[in-house]
């Protein structure tokens, strides 16, 4: 099954497979604009050239080392509210203590990692993302044990997660503000390189959605 709830600035996504492997979609209602954000975004015209596009997507990496350079790990906040918010973790155990496998694709610097990790002592986790630096920063958290979790260097577009990851092995899969971060035409090599690491129980993704309160108060 597979449902949407959306929120003023943010969607979220559950998605579990069905017998035949297809994934069925129920339930969502998109945010509808006010007026004057209706006659703003009409006016907003303007367009990234194809060579800034050609470029941000070439530096799209050097970019995310610069940004945690610059932020180290005070620009997120900590995902406290990870286990309140995705009752799937607890859900989809059969007895309570059941050892779970979850992949974090996009782990940034931990601020979700750490805080699931320290709430569920029953959860290995897999994590990685695109920034080395970002990884080095996980790595040398505090609460970074190898007993408990493996952070890996990964281009989600074209390295094949099976190199760090079992095949089959990876219960639920995370994407936290991942997907809005690559490029369309990208989106489904994403998905095909998560589902081969995976006998997912089912896959939780939160991410902007279309008309998000974000979206519409951007200034040019």
């Amino acid at each position: 099954m597979f449902q949407e709830n959306s929120s003023a600035n943010c969607l979220n996504i559950i998605t579990t497979s069905t017998e035949d492997g297809a994934f069925q979609k129920k339930g969502h209602s998109a945010r509808v604009l006010s007026p004057e954000e209706a006659e703003r975004l009409a006016k907003d015209q303007v367009l990234v050239s194809e060579f800034k596009q050609l470029k941000l997507e070439k530096e799209a990496q050097k970019n995310w080392d610069l940004f945690y350079k610059r932020n180290s790990t005070n620009f997120f906040k900590d995902r406290h509210w990870t286990t309140r918010e995705f009752e799937e973790l607890k859900a989809c155990r059969e007895f309570a203590d059941q050892k779970l496998t979850i992949l974090e694709a996009g782990c940034g610097v931990g601020n979700c990692l750490f805080p699931l990790l320290e709430e569920d002592l029953n959860i290995f986790a897999y994590a990685c993302d695109f920034s080395p630096r970002a990884v080095e920063y996980v790595k040398k958290n505090a609460l970074y044990s190898t007993e408990r979790c493996k952070v890996f260097q990964c281009d989600l577009t074209k390295d094949d997660l099976l190199e760090n990851i079992p095949a089959d092995s990876v219960d639920v899969v995370m994407l936290i503000f991942v997907l809005s971060a690559i490029h369309p035409d990208k989106m489904h090599l994403v998905l095909k390189n998560i589902y081969k690491s995976s006998c997912l129980s089912f896959s939780r993704l939160r991410d902007m959605s279309k008309w998000s309160m974000n979206m519409c108060s951007v200034k040019q």
